[in-house]
């Protein structure tokens, strides 16, 4: 939460023609035809096309984005520039990461030679929309010292049958640009949505995107109007576990005009992969709240209503600048999963919002990344274990630890979920692998204290060390067993249901040699998961 020196108003806008109006119209009921299409099982996600993506409909329909940020796919039909920067380790030299093409889905191949043998970092987002307001890692603020840039590939996903990258924010990350163009100030009306995540949140202050202050302080009640998502209940009450849309306007999450949640019904998002968060605001006397599943369906109001009943709130004195992955004050506790968000000058319609939404749903976040049952990177896979006992047993991953278990065809879909991997390039050594978990994006298997755990990357290398693994022939003679990258005597091996790395004897339980080459055999196979 943040705050900045008043600005000069912005010109008001001219009226919308009827020629716009039309366009308008017809881009929401091209959008939302390809979804019903979508959930209706009568065709395959439509190709985005020219005029119909976020920032096409909210500017037909006269409310053009302001701001559009994406690290995974352009937001304008025609756009074809810069969608984010990264800065290597080895030699400090940087790439600009751009669409395969124009209203496109990012180059990660280029981001990925370009990364090869070395780390990488996000030091730049850039803006999509003609106002430049790019997006660099945040600087001191009130609350917190000068945030780090996040790490490139943390969060692997696919999107429109591409593999791209996401940005995990971690604790002490974050980006900001106080000095901006067209964003809204003292009490002018906008919009803005994010895709973010339900499975990588936590209760501190403040995973925002939106307006905020423009010197990195706390200057007062309405000086910022941005997107929290998260599981802080700031007023009391806040039904369920979270995590909620929350609207950020400074000095407070809002649920309501009251603060608190109005709206029992409104229990959080649970652990969506992928979920759209929006946020609008008229700027003196109404603001609202929406989540959808960025993967189906529509948008759900949890709030539309007045502003909040404090002092300062109505009218909003926003200040203008636009914050990612913190407070206004650079609060920057929290955590957090960012794929795309724009800001509008002026209140969309719900008809923009809908057929926004209904672009969503058809980049197909999380869908398969079109290979299954090898090791070779972006295959999907489910690990069995080959032990004489246990050949029904598959990895998965419960309440954060890595256990084995029995999965069948009769399993559940969280069952068949949970036990599902995607092999990426080993995060420390590409020549070895990592697996990331199929319904929690950038989460891996990680080592530490011996027992493996499911983890969002952090970037750091210790986490990359301990989330590597090293394929060899079965030491059973069957199969393929994984050494752990950081201690190459100990493989991966189930006990008790539990997985470790282990080595063939020695001083804990779970390095007994009876059975120690079974248990470190797997079995390859076909996913779990659809």
């Amino acid at each position: 939460m943040l705050r900045r020196t008043p600005q000069t108003p912005q010109t008001p806008r001219t009226p919308r023609t009827p020629r716009r109006v039309r366009t308008a119209l017809l881009s929401v009921l091209a959008v939302c035809a390809g979804l019903a299409a979508l959930l209706l099982g009568t065709g395959a996600p439509p190709a985005a096309a020219a005029g119909s993506l976020p920032c096409d409909i909210y500017g037909a329909a006269g409310t053009p984005c302001v701001a559009a940020h994406s690290l995974t796919r352009a937001l304008y039909g025609s756009y074809g520039g810069p969608l984010y920067q990264v800065r290597r380790a080895s030699d400090g030299a940087s790439a600009k990461i751009t669409p395969l093409s124009a209203g496109g889905y990012a180059d990660a191949a280029a981001q990925d030679s370009f990364c090869s043998r070395t780390t990488c970092v996000v030091t730049e987002i850039y803006d999509q929309s003609p106002r430049h307001n790019d997006l660099t890692v945040e600087g001191a603020g009130g609350a917190g010292a000068a945030d780090v840039a996040a790490p490139a590939d943390a969060l692997p996903v696919t999107a429109g049958g591409h593999q791209v990258y996401g940005l995990e924010i971690s604790a002490g990350m974050g980006y900001r640009d106080n000095s901006t163009s067209g964003v809204a100030v003292n009490g002018q009306a906008e919009g803005m949505y994010m895709v973010t995540s339900g499975t990588h949140v936590n209760n501190r202050c403040c995973f925002d995107y939106g307006n905020a202050e423009t010197n990195n302080l706390d200057t007062g009640n309405g000086h910022m109007d941005a997107i929290n998502f998260g599981t802080e209940c700031w007023f009391a009450p806040c039904y369920g576990q979270g995590p909620w849309v929350q609207a950020d306007l400074e000095n407070g999450l809002f649920q309501s005009d009251a603060g608190y949640s109005r709206n029992t019904a409104n229990t959080g998002t649970g652990a969506l992969p992928f979920v759209t968060a929006l946020l609008k605001n008229n700027g003196q006397n109404h603001f609202a709240l929406k989540y959808g599943n960025a993967r189906s369906g529509g948008l759900t109001t949890t709030y539309s209503g007045g502003e909040p009943t404090a002092s300062g709130y109505s009218p909003m004195h926003q200040e203008g600048a636009i914050v990612l992955g913190t407070g206004g004050d650079n609060s920057n506790g929290s955590i957090g999963s960012f794929f795309e968000g724009v800001m509008t000058s002026g209140i969309p319609t719900d008809a923009a919002d809908a057929a926004v939404q209904a672009d969503i749903v058809s980049v197909g976040y999380g869908g398969p990344t079109g290979s299954a049952g090898t090791l070779n990177p972006g295959s999907e896979i489910s690990l069995r274990a080959t032990t004489a006992c246990c050949t029904t047993e598959y990895v998965r991953h419960q309440n954060d630890v890595a256990v084995t278990s029995p999965v069948t065809s009769s399993s559940s879909a969280l069952d068949k979920d949970d036990a599902t991997w995607i092999v990426r390039r080993g995060l420390a050594d590409a020549s070895c692998v990592s697996f990331e978990s199929r319904n929690y994006p950038g989460d891996f298997l990680r080592h530490f204290d011996y027992r493996l755990h499911r983890q969002p990357m952090d970037g750091t290398a210790q986490f990359r060390a301990d989330a590597t693994f090293c394929p060899q022939a079965g030491r059973s003679g069957t199969g393929t067993s994984f050494a752990s990258y950081n201690y190459p005597t100990r493989y991966l091996r189930h006990y008790n249901h539990t997985l470790y790395i282990a080595s063939d004897g020695g001083p804990n339980d779970f390095d007994s040699a009876t059975s120690w080459a079974a248990d470190v055999s797997w079995a390859t196979g076909s996913p779990w998961a659809p």
